[in-house]
């Protein structure tokens, strides 16, 4: 086995970083870079922290990412999930972000790296207010870096490609998994009939 160790190993793989993929980047959210957040339903956000690393999944509506108008800084409703706060924890402990924006049938992505702070001012928590439930807190991003990427990672998975969507059906489901884990003592049947109800009601 051949392991790439230091920066030397790995350029003598891949080559030296080239200076143009320094050039695509900005230290703000420009005109044209928050064109794609507001168009975006969907950010990936990674953290790390003193348990280890995350990355967690954000949605809602196009656009409910918002930009500060001199794009240095962005504001994400804390919306309901499993709890588990991993996302939160490590923005406490440490603080540093990397957000992926997704847009449905395009392939390029929007890159955007900062630090983010946790913020439960209740008029800025009354701002993002849906279905008549406010996110138990904001999260404040400084951002640091922003760059598009490419979007070869989507072209050679097919993603928007509805004739290779997967049928949920095929697949365990996150409660016959917890059964397997429990050794049968949760009961994956009964979770999985009132999920669809449990959703609508805890959604926001």
């Amino acid at each position: 086995m051949a392991v790439l160790r230091t920066i030397e190993d790995l350029e003598g793989v891949y080559g030296a970083f080239p200076d143009e993929g320094r050039v695509k980047e900005t230290t703000f959210v420009s005109p044209m870079h928050r064109q794609y957040i507001d168009a975006s339903p969907f950010v990936l956000v990674a953290t790390c922290g003193a348990e280890g690393l995350d990355c967690s999944p954000r949605g809602d509506p196009a656009g409910f990412v918002r930009v500060s108008d001199d794009g240095r800084a962005l504001w994400l409703p804390d919306r309901r999930g499993n709890n588990r706060l991993d996302t939160l924890r490590n923005i406490v402990e440490d603080g540093r972000v990397g957000l992926l924006f997704v847009i449905p049938g395009v392939g390029v992505t929007l890159r955007v790296n900062g630090t983010a702070v946790l913020d439960t001012d209740d008029e800025l928590r009354a701002s993002f207010e849906m279905q008549g439930k406010l996110p138990a807190s904001v999260i404040e991003v400084t951002v640091s870096t922003v760059y598009t990427q490419c979007p070869k990672a989507l072209i050679r998975s097919k993603l928007w490609d509805p004739s290779l969507h997967v049928d949920a059906s095929t697949l365990p489901t996150p409660a016959q998994i917890k059964e397997w884990i429990t050794g049968g003592e949760f009961d994956a049947a009964a979770w999985d009939a009132a999920y669809p109800q449990r959703v609508r009601e805890t959604i926001y």
